[in-house]
């Protein structure tokens, strides 16, 4: 979603809001601005497209000022325009806006109605216009929250106000806004990346909170206008994490993380020595009746592929669903099941949604995220960070394989804790599970293979992707990759479903990748491949040496990984899934790392 920088500075602030903003081009975006106090006044610059565009427009004519503010803007109402790119202006008010407000339709008509003019087709030009009425018989601060309490739906906002050049306010309720402490300088940003050149200190903002800053100081209120204290934290920060090295793309350069993320990740729930698994925060698995994971995207396709590793394992029901869809169906919930929300970003609105909904009902909550100082994290009973560093690419990759990381050491512990496995068997998976980053290491080198299974893959319109067990959300994950950076349209079906539609699909024309180790599906899925292939379907088959030697004749290609233990293979088959979509892209010409109209952190409904 949109990304926000707010700098109270004391140097130039025009070449330092470009700096955050490129630090937020993850979050996906399709226009950008900025603007500052000048000696003029406020001024601003803006441009549709990428930040180039903006910084051309910055080339001609420079933003000469030390306070400012500057934004990414994800459409959500009305066009990628340059006329409704951020920041808006309504008489003194500038401001930048992350979210939706939901009530924008009727204010807009009753500031219409009083007269006022609306520049824009975005739902954000009526706060800015309803603050600017305020300011009218207020003092910004009351005139701020006397706008906030007006507004209805899901944002982060930055403001400034013409008079008040020392001054930014911001406001958050839903998507996440921190405050960065500098020295003499004081920055609002959408996360702790976006301050992160300027400063390691950072507070967070809980919903409902508002904020003025200024040089050296942040006030912080609560919805209810009570100053509170947000204490500040110092966030690590590796400049290597953000750069992409040799590799063209993030996402590549992710794809080639996993092995070390992974390690990352598995490190921090077995004790490589002892071979013992653990999860941190208390949760007794012995008398846990239930879990229930909510999750969206890619996130849920991991959470998919626990559900086939904890239920035979821990002999643990485990329900999965898209968080979207979740708490609107009313579900059935008891308190003796814990609920897992997972999300890279620890901020995906619905996800959010769903856990509170959830918490609400007296479960006990957990979080598996990438971001320690998220919201999510903040608002569970236990959180289990996956470790893997930031995620810049939008289609996850690195993230996806280190959540996997976490609920496969989550399915050992819970085996172990419900007697479902005995000490020798609990240290033989984990010494499974301490193999899986050499082997996805060994899996990224079929890179050059991938490469050529891309180009056959690339001139077709329709791609599907089979897999049976723990290898059907990995088909499900496979075309979502597709689908998200080459736009070729791309199903994943469970392959004992062929039969029951997608097997008309099936021609001369579409590649049909099918995953399929050497495991007890093995002779199923082989059969499936059969039957493809007598109606002229192209086979990509992706699969380890004994699936090979086992395999019918005629596939058009077999991608052969190396062989592995049934436990850790969606972790081994991940790569080659990947690096098939991410090459299919680059041949295609599209834009890798931010796919279009597709946004890193999706935090409104």
């Amino acid at each position: 979603m949109c990304g926000i920088i707010g700098i109270v500075g004391t140097a130039p602030v025009e070449a330092r809001l470009i700096v955050s903003l490129k630090r937020l081009e993850y979050r996906g975006y399709d226009s950008a601005g900025v603007a500052g106090f000048t000696a003029s006044g406020v001024e601003r610059r803006r441009a549709a497209g990428k930040l180039k565009n903006l910084e051309a427009v910055l080339a001609a004519q420079p933003l000469i000022a030390s306070v400012g503010i500057g934004h990414t803007r994800w459409a959500t109402h009305g066009p990628p325009t340059v006329g409704n790119a951020h920041p808006h202006q309504a008489g003194r008010v500038t401001l930048v806006h992350n979210g939706i407000i939901e009530n924008f339709a009727e204010l807009k008509a009753a500031l219409t109605a009083e007269g006022r003019v609306f520049q824009t087709d975005t739902d954000t030009e009526v706060v800015a216009q309803l603050l600017d009425r305020e300011l009218g018989s207020k003092p910004p601060l009351a005139a701020f929250k006397a706008t906030l309490d007006q507004v209805r739906g899901a944002f982060a906002l930055v403001v400034m106000i013409d008079g008040e050049p020392g001054m930014l306010l911001g406001a958050r309720n839903g998507p996440p806004l921190v405050i960065g402490h500098g020295d003499g300088e004081m920055f609002l940003g959408s996360d702790a990346l976006a301050v992160g050149p300027f400063t390691n200190r950072v507070s967070y903002l809980e919903d409902g909170d508002f904020v003025a800053i200024e040089h050296g100081a942040a006030r912080v209120f609560n919805q209810a206008g009570q100053p509170v204290d947000r204490p500040a934290q110092v966030v690590p920060q590796s400049p290597a994490l953000m750069e992409k090295g040799n590799y063209r793309h993030f996402m590549e350069k992710e794809i080639h993380d996993q092995p070390e993320g992974c390690q990352r990740t598995i490190a921090a729930y077995v004790d490589a020595l002892t071979a013992r698994a653990a999860m941190p925060g208390g949760i007794d698995f012995a008398v846990l009746e239930r879990i229930q994971i909510v999750a969206c995207g890619t996130s849920y396709i991991a959470g998919l592929i626990g559900k086939y590793l904890i239920e035979p394992l821990a002999d643990l029901p485990v329900d999965i669903e898209v968080a979207s869809e979740f708490r609107y169906r009313q579900p059935a919930l008891r308190p003796g099941s814990l609920v897992i929300a997972m999300s890279q970003s620890g901020e995906t609105a619905d996800t959010l949604a769903a856990l509170r909904w959830c918490q609400a009902r007296g479960m006990r909550s957990a979080a598996v995220v990438n971001a320690a100082g998220s919201t999510m994290a903040r608002e569970v009973d236990v959180v289990w960070p996956i470790h893997c560093g930031p995620e810049i690419g939008v289609a996850s990759t690195k993230a996806f394989t280190a959540q996997i990381c976490v609920l496969t050491a989550l399915a050992i512990a819970a085996a172990r804790a419900r007697g479902r496995i005995d000490a020798g068997e609990e240290q033989r998976l984990v010494r499974v599970l301490l193999e899986a980053p050499r082997l996805i290491a060994e899996s990224i080198n079929l890179e050059d293979a991938v490469r050529g299974v891309a180009a056959e893959v690339a001139k077709a319109r329709d791609v599907l992707y089979l897999g049976r067990g723990p290898m059907y959300p990995l088909a499900l994950e496979g075309a979502l990759k597709l689908k998200e950076i080459s736009y070729i349209h791309a199903e994943g079906y469970a392959a004992g479903e062929l039969k029951h539609g997608p097997i008309a699909l099936v021609d001369e024309n579409t590649p049909i990748v099918i995953l399929a180790p050497f495991d007890s599906y093995f002779e199923k899925s082989a059969s499936n491949m059969s039957e493809v292939m007598a109606r002229g379907g192209q086979v990509v088959f992706i699969t380890d040496p004994e699936g090979q030697a086992h395999a019918p004749a005629g596939a058009r290609v077999v991608v052969t990984t190396p062989r592995c233990d049934p436990l850790i293979a969606p972790l081994v088959m991940s790569a080659p899934i990947q690096l098939l979509a991410y090459h299919v892209a680059v041949l295609k010409g599209a834009d890798v790392d931010q796919p279009r109209n597709l946004a890193k952190s999706v935090t409104v409904e």
